[in-house]
């Protein structure tokens, strides 16, 4: 369904993977990878936000590193490959690639854009709806947004944030710390789902759950269609 296409950023060039809609976009949403890469379900992500209108740009922010990482989360040598160039990734570099996304996007002529990460990327959505000039933004089981909430002051347009509360990679008193302190803004939706795992939404995980898939995923298309379109 989709292509790569070559992103010019403050450091360097890097690829995108990018779904186009049928018709005219609402909108775009840059789609913030995990820690395995712009892999099957990253385009798949993109696919989806492409069926329900907009354009989707996923770039490769494992550049640096090494361009063109796809793994799985099926393998104990994969989630090790994968957590070691989380360990390495810059990730205020990362926020940067982000930004020259949202403007390559808004070069296509598409007006709104936004930002949707998941994991490592819903923390780099995170900083993104902080720092960049993102119009909406959405974060599935961001992990480390709980350290950067300092930076919450700098958030100027709508952010949702969907958060599991027997995620094992982020502890209780995070997502604890999270809700409470983002409350009193009201760009700021928290939506929880009590019983989901980390990565519920991820098609093939050991801790995907539809139900909660379909209850996150139409909160998103509705909260774009409210912002982005």
């Amino acid at each position: 369904m989709g292509e790569w296409v070559q992103v010019r950023g403050p450091d360097g060039g890097f690829k995108a993977y990018v779904a186009r809609p049928s018709g005219t976009p609402k909108g775009a949403v840059v789609v913030v990878q995990e820690i395995f890469g712009v892999n099957a379900v990253m385009r798949g992500k993109a696919d989806w936000l492409a069926r329900e209108g907009f354009l989707a740009v996923a770039p490769d922010l494992f550049w640096r590193i090494k361009p063109g990482i796809d793994l799985t989360d099926q393998s104990e040598a994969e989630w090790k490959q994968a957590l070691d160039y989380m360990n390495q990734l810059d990730k205020n570099a990362s926020v940067k690639d982000v930004a020259a996304t949202l403007a390559w996007a808004r070069n296509q002529g598409v007006g709104k854009a936004g930002v949707m990460g998941y994991c490592m990327g819903g923390y780099i959505a995170f900083l993104a709806a902080c720092r960049t000039d993102t119009d909406a933004t959405i974060a599935y089981h961001g992990g480390g947004i709980h350290t950067a909430l300092g930076e919450a002051s700098g958030i100027k347009q709508p952010v949702m944030l969907h958060n599991p509360l027997e995620d094992s990679f982020i502890p209780r008193e995070a997502l604890d710390t999270i809700r409470e302190t983002l409350k009193p803004n009201p760009l700021v939706t928290v939506h929880e789902y009590a019983g989901l795992d980390h990565a519920f939404t991820r098609e093939g995980g050991k801790h995907y759950d539809r139900a909660g898939t379909q209850l996150a995923d139409s909160a998103t298309i509705n909260f774009f269609n409210e912002h982005l379109a």
